[in-house]
């Protein structure tokens, strides 16, 4: 039977951001932004999720009028006990056919730079089509294969709700042993984010799950904080 939990966040950024998430300013032909949330539409959804209790993170993101971009996004600077400094850096090419659809290519690099046996690659693709984004990316890495599925559905009117999904699946290089004599080679994670500004704080309600449970969590090394189902409630403001 699945455990079931829900974690209540809250968490102050502090930042010398002149807008409330980004600052964003043109160089001749490129956009430079600098944000304390992903601002790149596919990487958003595939960069690695900020790690609970991490306090300072942020990127910048630089485009250029070609449709060429490249960015960081460190999702933790590794100043809590226990946690380490991962820098994700991604390079892409987006492309309009019109003002309804355009299309997205583009390859990841995770980076540890005090644990670099942990670093990973992953290339992606997507479609934005009328405001909404679907996204697929693969990882090919030497202990494991990992697909994603995302998809971004936009802002929901009149309620002003954002939503957002991603499904994953893993497949080990090597299979873990579990503590009943078994072993696990393959599993799944997913999860459904709700996202709503609010007197300038952002509310986001997230639900995650995975195919595992019992036992067969102990060789759960998904995208998930947490492999049982876990409902998890944040509320996040910068400070300028």
């Amino acid at each position: 039977m699945l455990t079931r939990a829900v974690m209540l966040t809250g968490t102050l950024l502090a930042s010398t951001i002149v807008d409330a998430q980004v600052f964003s300013r043109e160089l001749g032909s490129f956009d430079l932004k600098l944000a304390t949330q992903p601002s790149r539409s596919m990487a958003q959804g595939l960069v690695k999720p900020t790690s609970p209790g991490s306090t300072f993170h942020g990127g910048l993101d630089l485009a250029h009028d070609s449709g060429w971009y490249a960015g960081q996004w460190a999702p933790t600077m590794g100043i809590k006990p226990g946690s380490n400094l991962e820098v994700d850096s991604y390079l892409g090419y987006k492309h309009p056919f019109d003002q309804t659809l355009s299309y997205e290519l583009g390859v990841i690099h995770y980076s540890y730079p005090k644990l670099s046996s942990l670093d990973s690659q992953q290339i992606f693709a997507g479609l934005t089509i009328l405001g909404t984004r679907f996204g697929a990316a693969f990882s090919n890495d030497p202990d494991r294969r990992d697909s994603t599925l995302f998809a971004d559905l936009g802002v929901n009117q009149p309620f002003g709700i954002g939503v957002s999904m991603k499904y994953t699946t893993h497949q080990l290089g090597s299979p873990v042993s579990i503590v009943d004599g078994g072993s696990v080679s393959a599993f799944n994670d997913w999860s459904i984010k709700l996202s709503r500004p609010w007197m300038g704080i952002d509310l986001d309600l997230i639900y995650s799950d995975s195919s595992l449970d019992g036992t067969d969590c102990s060789a759960y090394s998904g995208q998930n904080t947490q492999c049982d189902g876990l409902l998890t409630f944040k509320a996040e403001r910068a400070f300028y």
